[in-house]
C-alpha cells in the first residue's frame, strides 16, 4: 500500500460567493453548490481534475469538529497545474485583472516524483491565499 496522491483539501473562506466567482473565472468547476445553499451540505467544493477544494464557509467551525483548529481564510499556499502554456495563463489573468505577484519563474514541481521542471506564476485569491500555477 502507498499514498497515491491528494484527493482534496479543505480551505476556509471569508466570503463563499466571492471565492466561487474567483475560482470559476479561472476555470475551476463547482460541486454541491445547490445543496450548500439549501443547507443540505455544510460545504461547497471547487474542482480541478480529480481533486477538489472543500470550501469552508464562515462559522463552519461551530458546526463540525473534523477540521484544523486554527484554519482561517488566507492560510493556504497551493499549486495547480495549468494546461495550455504560460502565455495562455498570463492572458487569462490579464483578462480577469488578477495581479501577478511573481513570475513566470522556473520551478521544480510535483510531477515525475518531484523532479519535473516547469514555469510558475504566483498570485493571491480573494482571501489572500497564495496560489501558484505551474506549466510543464
Amino acid at each position: 500500500m502507498a499514498v497515491s496522491g491528494i484527493d482534496h483539501v479543505a480551505l476556509p473562506t471569508a466570503d463563499v460567493d466571492r471565492f466561487l466567482r474567483f475560482y470559476r473565472a479561472l476555470g475551476f468547476g463547482v460541486e454541491h453548490e445547490q445543496a450548500w445553499r439549501e443547507g443540505r451540505s455544510p460545504v461547497v467544493a471547487v474542482t480541478c481534475g480529480d481533486q477538489k477544494l472543500n470550501v469552508h464557509p464562515p462559522g463552519l467551525e461551530r458546526k463540525i469538529t473534523l477540521r484544523a483548529p486554527e484554519a482561517r481564510p488566507g492560510c493556504a499556499d497551493l499549486c495547480f497545474t495549468w494546461e495550455g502554456g504560460i502565455d495562455a495563463l498570463l492572458a487569462r489573468l490579464a483578462e480577469l485583472a488578477v495581479a501577478v505577484e511573481e513570475g513566470p519563474v522556473r520551478r521544480i514541481g510535483g510531477r515525475a516524483g518531484g523532479t519535473a521542471r516547469g514555469q510558475s506564476v504566483y498570485l493571491r485569491d480573494p482571501d489572500h491565499n497564495l496560489l501558484e500555477f505551474i506549466c510543464y
